[in-house]
C-alpha cells in the first residue's frame, strides 16, 4: 500500500484533534480498518437529465468494488450534468458549455474539501466528458476516467439511424419530403437504449482522446453502454486508481503534455470527430499549464489523414469500432504512420505504442489504412481571414462543395434563424449569420445543430452555409462554421456583417479563408455605431460566467490554469 504519511487524506483522519472527522465517518459506517486506507472519490454525472447519464450510477458501483478489493475506501458522489440533447435550440443550451466548468470545479472542490488520495470519474455526454478529465488535471491526484459508452444504434426500415436522423427528419418533414407518421416512428426508434449518441459525435470523440490522453483504460470508451463487459471494466478501473497510487503515477499532468495533447488533435481529425473537441482539447491543455490555442489543434488537422468512414459524414457507428478492436485500432495505424506520437504515457505506464502493439489492423471499411485515407487532411479543419482573424472550425468530412459565396442574412440569435428556417424563408446561396451565441456574447455558446439539421432535412444541407460564433453539434454536417472567433460578443467582425453583405467560404487545401467583402470605411462606421449601443444585464450563473470566460479561441476557459494544490503534513497524535 502506498505510504500512510504521504496519503493526502491523512490531514482528515490522524491525530488528536481529527477525533470528529473520525466521527463523522464513523457515522458512514467506517471501520478502522476502512479509516486507514486510501480514500478515493468515486463521482459520476449519473442522472435522469438524459439517457447519455442514465447508467453511470450502476457502473460507478463497479469501480466501488474495484477499489474495495485492491485495498481502498471508495466515497461516491455525483454531480450534475446538462442534456444537450433536451436543451438544444432553445435558451437552455445556453448552460450546457457553463456545465462544463462547473462540473470541473466540483471535482476540484470534492477533491480539495475531502482530501481524497484519488479518483475515478465517470462521464457520460458532450460536456461532462471534458469537464471530468478537466477537474482530474487540475488537481493531479492518482486518476483513471471512464466513458460511460454510446446506445445501441436504432433500426428502422431494415436500417441503422440515430438521433441525427430524427433532427434531420424535421426538416423533411417541413419540406414535405417525409410524413408526420414517418417521422413519428423514427422517434421511436432512434434511441433503443441508455448511452450516449452512437455516431461520432461529440461523446464518442471524447471518448477517444480520453484513451490517447491516457487518462481512460485503453479499448473502454467505445463499449457500448448496455454491454456486460463494463461491470470487468468497472472493477478494472478501481485496482489501477490503486495501483497508480501505489506507484506514485502517471499522474495527470504525466499524462496530458503537448505531445498526447496533439494524438488527441489527431485522433479528433483522423475519425471525422466533433468540432466542439477541437475546443475541449485546448480546455484541457490550459487545465494542466500548457498554452494551446484553436492555431495549435488546425496544424495538426492540417496533417492528420481522415480514415474513419463515421457517422455523420460516413457510415458507420462507435459500435462498428468497437467491434473491429475499439481505440486501438485507429491509434496503432496512426502511430506507425506517423501522425500520432507513441511515446506518450497511459495509464499503466507503458507507452502508447507498446500499449497498442498488438491491436489489430484496420479492416479497410470502417477504418482504412492511411495508405487509402479517405482525405490527406483531417475530417475537421480551422479558417482563417479577416471575418475569423482567430480562426473558425469547419467539419469537412462528408462535405461536397468546399467553396460557397454568396450574400449574408444576419441573424442576432438563433431564435430569429429557426423563425426563417422553419418557414423556409431563405434562399439557395445565402451565408446565413448566427450571431452573439458565442461564449461571453451569448453567453454559454449554444450548439446550432438544431438549425442545421432542418436545414438538412429540407434538403438545403450544402445550398447555403451557416457561420455562427456559437458551436455546432458533432453531429453537424454541411457547410456549416462554427466557434467563429474572436467572437460578436467581444468584438469581433462578425458584429459588423449586415444582411447582403458578401462572404467568400473557401475550405480548400492551402486556402482555408472565410473573407467578408466590405471595405474598411464602412466597416469603420459600424463599428462606431456598435460602440454606442447600450450594455446587457445579467445576473447568476450568466453574469459570472460572462465576466470570466475567454474566446474559443483559447478553449472557452474560464480561468488561468494549473495551480499546485498544496497540503500540510498529516498530525501525529
Amino acid at each position: 500500500m502506498a505510504d500512510r504519511k504521504k496519503l493526502r487524506s491523512r490531514i482528515t483522519t490522524d491525530g488528536l484533534d481529527r477525533v470528529p472527522h473520525r466521527a463523522f465517518m464513523r457515522g458512514q459506517g467506517l471501520d478502522d480498518d476502512a479509516i486507514a486506507r486510501p480514500m478515493i472519490c468515486v463521482v459520476s454525472t449519473q442522472s435522469e437529465t438524459s439517457p447519455c447519464n442514465m447508467g453511470l450510477g450502476a457502473q460507478a458501483q463497479h469501480a466501488y468494488k474495484g477499489v474495495q478489493e485492491a485495498g481502498g475506501t471508495p466515497r461516491e458522489s455525483t454531480t450534475i450534468s446538462v442534456s444537450d440533447g433536451l436543451s438544444m435550440n432553445h435558451q437552455g443550451m445556453k448552460a450546457s458549455l457553463m456545465s462544463r466548468e462547473l462540473i470541473a470545479d466540483s471535482v476540484e472542490l470534492l477533491m480539495r474539501g475531502h482530501a481524497y488520495d484519488g479518483i475515478i470519474g465517470y462521464g457520460g455526454c458532450d460536456k461532462n466528458l471534458p469537464a471530468m478529465i478537466m477537474g482530474m488535471v487540475r488537481m493531479n491526484a492518482p486518476s483513471v476516467f471512464v466513458f460511460g459508452g454510446s446506445t445501441l444504434p436504432g433500426m428502422y426500415k431494415g436500417k441503422t439511424i440515430s438521433i441525427l436522423d430524427t433532427y434531420e427528419g424535421a426538416g423533411a418533414v417541413m419540406s414535405g419530403d417525409l410524413s408526420h407518421e414517418e417521422l413519428d416512428e423514427m422517434e421511436r426508434a432512434a434511441m433503443p437504449t441508455i448511452g450516449a449518441c452512437p455516431g461520432q459525435f461529440t461523446a464518442n470523440t471524447m471518448g477517444m482522446i480520453s484513451e490517447v490522453l491516457g487518462i481512460a483504460p485503453l479499448g473502454s470508451s467505445l463499449i457500448p453502454a448496455v454491454y456486460s463487459e463494463r461491470a470487468a471494466l468497472g472493477r478494472k478501473a478501481g485496482h489501477l486508481v490503486m495501483e497508480i497510487l501505489e506507484r506514485g503515477g502517471p499522474l495527470p499532468r504525466d499524462l496530458v503534455t503537448r505531445e498526447s495533447l496533439e494524438n488527441a488533435c489527431a485522433i479528433l481529425a483522423a475519425t471525422g470527430g466533433s468540432t466542439n473537441a477541437g475546443m475541449h482539447i485546448c480546455a484541457i491543455a490550459n487545465e494542466a499549464g500548457i498554452p494551446f490555442t484553436m492555431d495549435d489543434v488546425g496544424t495538426v488537422f492540417e496533417r492528420t489523414p481522415l480514415i474513419g468512414n463515421l457517422r455523420p459524414g460516413g457510415q458507420y457507428y462507435a459500435l462498428d469500432v468497437h467491434r473491429l478492436g475499439g481505440v486501438p485500432v485507429i491509434i496503432k495505424e496512426l502511430i506507425k504512420s506517423g501522425h500520432m506520437h507513441g511515446h506518450t504515457l497511459t495509464l499503466t505506464g507503458e507507452t502508447l505504442e507498446d500499449a497498442t502493439r498488438d491491436a489489430p489492423d484496420p479492416d479497410g471499411d470502417v477504418i482504412r489504412p492511411v495508405s487509402n485515407a479517405i482525405d490527406s487532411s483531417g475530417g475537421v479543419i480551422v479558417i482563417k481571414g479577416n471575418l475569423a482573424p482567430q480562426g473558425a472550425f469547419i467539419k469537412v468530412a462528408g462535405l461536397k462543395r468546399r467553396i460557397h459565396e454568396g450574400p449574408a442574412r444576419v441573424f442576432d440569435s438563433e431564435e430569429e434563424a429557426m423563425a426563417v428556417i422553419r418557414k423556409r424563408g431563405y434562399h439557395e446561396g445565402e451565408v446565413l449569420i448566427i450571431r452573439n451565441e458565442g461564449p461571453k456574447g451569448g453567453p454559454g455558446m449554444r450548439e446550432m445543430l438544431g438549425p442545421t439539421a432542418v436545414i438538412y432535412g429540407q434538403g438545403m444541407g450544402e445550398k447555403v452555409a451557416l457561420v455562427t460564433d456559437g458551436r455546432f453539434s458533432g453531429a453537424t454536417r454541411g457547410m456549416c462554421i462554427g466557434y467563429l472567433s474572436p467572437e460578436a460578443g467581444a468584438g469581433g467582425p462578425l458584429a459588423l456583417v449586415e444582411t447582403g453583405d458578401i462572404i467568400r467560404i473557401d475550405t480548400t487545401e492551402g486556402v482555408r479563408a472565410i473573407d467578408l467583402h466590405v471595405d474598411d470605411e464602412t466597416l469603420a462606421r459600424r463599428r462606431a455605431a456598435l460602440a454606442a449601443a447600450p450594455a446587457r444585464k445579467l445576473s447568476g450563473a450568466m453574469e459570472k460566467y460572462a465576466n470570466a470566460v475567454q474566446s474559443a479561441y483559447f478553449g472557452a476557459i474560464t480561468h488561468s490554469g494549473n495551480a499546485e494544490w498544496p497540503f500540510e503534513d498529516a498530525q501525529d497524535d
